[in-house]
């Protein structure tokens, strides 16, 4: 009697003391559930006979539910049989019109609409992989887009005509033939399918027009941002785009949730991880054209939001808007993304309510990813025991100033300790792959790194710095190539912003290094831009860097701009603020440079850039 009542005693205080001296005991159990359950759901779908592709899922999701709702848009609804029927009639349009078979590479250049959606489906359906082209871009870098992934075909929005027929010569010189999702054209060179697509037939399409279709065959490719440079098309076979669905359901949402995508759907995160785990899940999506700090919770308060997405800098837009009584008072309880800094995630809590912040760690091309399935602010992941079974990866020591892994007499890498920040590389197998970049073998043979354990092994190399502490939570520490070596130390850019985020008088910050001649690594400097209304700060500027920084830390050149630029994700540019340098000659924006003598920063003149040129100023 008294064993059972020990037992029973012993049960009961169980729980407790996991949660002493395992805190995340739970967590990690349900986490490793849902990731496990799709592990298997993705074997069971690529051992289907045929394939069982995301448009199987969302032709099972209409047959489910037709009449529910899929997409609120500017005030109207389309059920998911309504985007079924609208997609069959893109696709039975372009079979007849362009001629499109299983296989055709399809670039899509339209902006977020329902349109987008239903064009994309209509594709899939035929077997057509689709480029995702970011309709911010122009010229140059739009016909280099085009050109990678090797497309026959180009479907523009109406509203982005100028900018087709701007490389409109280009694309008749390589036979590319170009619709417009219009009515009417007069430009030569450029076909209107809007009526033809209008009068198609929406009669369901034989599964046999993509039978073919396996898990690694290419269904579609997503550019990289171009923070570094143009853009790089890189694959996404169906398999990514199964494990990027699931994503939603290891976060918890479910078919019952309203899922908020104001993120471009050219991009990774809006349309692989919002609209097609969306598919998944089978819930109703909110698309709107382009985030909006201002009209955010109110938008979330008219659809009934339940998840929303963010990415880069959004947090801190949304806390940046003026604080109102009712900025509690909505129904957001799981919010999807990466890039937030630790003090913004604390500040969107503080004054947005208890949201689940579920940070993650991923590339389009990688294939190593974490999420942090915890409530742990600042983290991107933590490792568990399923964490090197399905990303087997490591963290290897990196050498800053030569950019390149440090290796030991044997040749081979040599991995950090706990708390130790290094370069991440995911190991490629048979189910880990790193397929690479479209037409674009140098920057796929680069970011293969080989000779990392043992001789022949080889990595992805993520170009990111990261560390795992003792409790195994994963942190982002920087980008290569932004963290940035002066007077031998190791300056991290996005740590120095965060500090200088503090100083009164800047809103936004973008650190990173510039080479001085006569001078070993980049010294720092930064572009801020300033709040409203105020003007730069030299003293308090000075003061906060000299309280949190170390000199070496600190940046010594300063650059005032109106606003920052960025890419279409939210991440800073960088490139051309390194090339262009502190000369103010050349620089039309206000410079200012740190004269650690005075302890303030003083306006960059003319002579004050000859003496530093000349080394009469000492760095």
């Amino acid at each position: 009697m008294y064993v059972w009542i020990t037992v029973l005693a012993g049960l009961a205080l169980l729980p407790a003391l996991l949660k002493t001296f395992f805190p995340y005991f739970f967590q990690d159990c349900v986490y490793m559930y849902r990731a496990l359950g799709r592990g298997i759901r993705l074997i069971v779908y690529t051992k289907k006979t045929p394939f069982y592709s995301i448009v199987d899922c969302f032709l099972d999701a209409v047959k489910k539910h037709p009449g529910k709702v899929f997409i609120h848009f500017e005030g109207k609804t389309h059920s998911y049989e309504e985007v079924d029927k609208e997609s069959n009639k893109v696709a039975n349009a372009l079979r007849s019109e362009a001629g499109l078979r299983e296989g055709d590479t399809v670039a899509l250049f339209l902006g977020n609409e329902p349109r987008f959606v239903w064009t994309w489906l209509g594709l899939a359906k035929l077997g057509c992989p689709a480029a995702l082209l970011n309709f911010n871009i122009r010229s140059k870098s739009l016909l280099h887009c085009f050109s990678c992934c090797g497309a026959s075909v180009l479907i523009a929005a109406a509203e982005l005509r100028d900018a087709v027929e701007e490389i409109l010569p280009a694309l008749k010189e390589k036979g590319i033939t170009v619709y417009l999702l219009s009515d009417e054209c007069t430009t030569d060179g450029i076909q209107c399918i809007g009526q033809a697509i209008a009068k198609a037939s929406d009669t369901p399409l034989s599964p046999s027009l993509r039978s073919n279709i396996h898990i690694r065959t290419t269904a579609l490719y997503i550019y990289t941002s171009g923070t570094t440079g143009l853009p790089k098309a890189a694959y996404v076979t169906h398999e990514r785009v199964w494990a990027s669905s699931f994503i939603q359901g290891v976060c918890g949402v479910t078919s019952k949730d309203i899922f908020y995508i104001n993120l471009p759907l050219y991009h990774s995160a809006g349309f692989l991880i919002g609209l097609v785990g969306s598919i998944e899940r089978g819930n109703t999506v909110v698309l709107r054209r382009k985030f909006s700090a201002s009209q955010f919770w109110d938008d979330c308060r008219k659809y009934n939001i339940t998840v929303m997405q963010y990415i880069g800098e959004t947090l801190r837009y949304l806390c940046n808007t003026q604080k109102k009584d009712n900025d509690r008072d909505h129904n957001v309880r799981v919010a999807i993304g990466n890039g937030v800094r630790a003090d913004v995630w604390k500040e969107f809590l503080n004054r947005f309510g208890r949201i689940h912040v579920r940070e993650l760690y991923a590339a389009t091309e990688g294939n190593v990813g974490f999420i942090n399935y915890t409530d742990k602010v600042g983290v991107v992941g933590r490792i568990n025991i399923l964490s090197k079974v399905l990303f087997p990866f490591a963290i290897i020591k990196f050498d800053i100033e030569k950019e390149e892994p440090v290796r030991n007499a044997e040749g081979l890498c040599i991995p950090v300790g706990k708390d130790e920040v290094g370069l991440l590389v995911g190991k490629i197998t048979k189910h880990t792959p790193f397929v690479g970049y479209a037409g674009n073998k140098q920057q796929t043979v680069k970011k293969r790194l080989s000779d990392v354990f043992v001789k022949g092994d080889l990595y992805f190399n993520s170009g990111d710095l990261l560390r795992i502490d003792h409790d195994n939570f994963v942190y982002f520490h920087d980008r290569v190539g932004d963290t940035f070596r002066w007077k031998g130390e190791n300056v991290a850019t996005t740590e120095v912003a965060d500090i200088l985020m503090m100083v009164d008088c800047i809103e936004e910050a973008n650190v990173y290094g510039v080479k001085v001649e006569g001078h070993e690594g980049r010294i720092g400097m930064a572009a801020v831009k300033l709040k409203e209304g105020r003007e730069f700060d030299c003293n308090n500027t000075c003061s906060v860097l000299a309280n949190y920084l170390p000199v070496y830390a600190r940046p010594r050149f300063m650059r005032i701009q109106n606003s920052l630029e960025v890419t279409g994700t939210f991440k800073m540019k960088k490139v051309k603020l390194v090339e262009e340098g502190f000369d103010p000659n050349v620089i039309q924006d206000p410079l200012y440079f740190l004269d650690l003598t005075q302890k303030k920063y003083i306006p960059l003149s003319p002579e004050i850039h000859k003496s530093i040129m000349s080394q009469d100023i000492k760095l």
